[in-house]
């Protein structure tokens, strides 16, 4: 029996005829999600538009598989994941790294783009450590949802967690450092 979530994103315990539609279903459904992380995991739309299509290929050929799993939006997550790595080591060993450009100290239309630097900074981290904090911050999943993901323990995923984060403020101290207190002049 198919339950009140699982109509939501076109999943059905029925039989092989419908599995096309239920595909069809969880991709209208979850596609906007899918490519919002595929987007914070590449930087780019179009090397995002392309994970996506690809992650979608890959869960369409084993859908029946996929449907039949307790949690088939995890599954194909996981997929998107694997594929991310995959290009990410690639991309590592035909292009050395490069710091890019950065705005001038106090130029203030070098932090216009927040999301720009944002997804800058993430691609700067470690592949595991930015996956970690793209589910957790734009999948919104808890660490034992994460584990089970990435099939590593909810200790590494806090870890990993707490040194992005650490390494994501380090690059933006403006926005992480304790606002200064206001003057209160007058006011008793």
């Amino acid at each position: 029996m198919a339950t009140e979530h699982d109509v939501r994103i076109g999943i059905s315990k029925s039989g092989p005829a419908e599995s096309q539609y239920d595909f069809h279903g969880f991709v209208v459904a979850r596609s906007a999600v899918l490519f919002r992380g595929a987007l914070v995991l590449t930087g780019n739309h179009e090397a995002a538009e392309d994970l996506v299509q690809e992650t979608l290929e890959r869960a369409c050929r084993k859908w029946r598989t996929i449907a039949a799993k307790d949690s088939p939006e995890a599954y194909v997550r996981r997929i998107m994941v694997n594929l991310a790595n995959d290009r990410w080591r690639r991309f590592r060993r035909m292009v050395p790294h490069q710091d890019g450009d950065r705005a001038a100290p106090g130029d203030q239309y070098g932090r216009v783009d927040t999301r720009d630097q944002l997804v800058r900074a993430l691609q700067g981290l470690p592949m595991r450590m930015r996956t970690v904090v793209v589910l957790r911050y734009f999948h919104e999943l808890s660490d034992d949802e994460i584990a089970a993901d990435l099939k590593i323990s909810p200790g590494t995923v806090r870890s990993q967690l707490a040194r992005g984060m650490d390494k994501l403020r380090g690059q933006f101290p403006a926005l992480s450092s304790p606002s200064t207190p206001q003057p209160t002049e007058g006011v008793q």
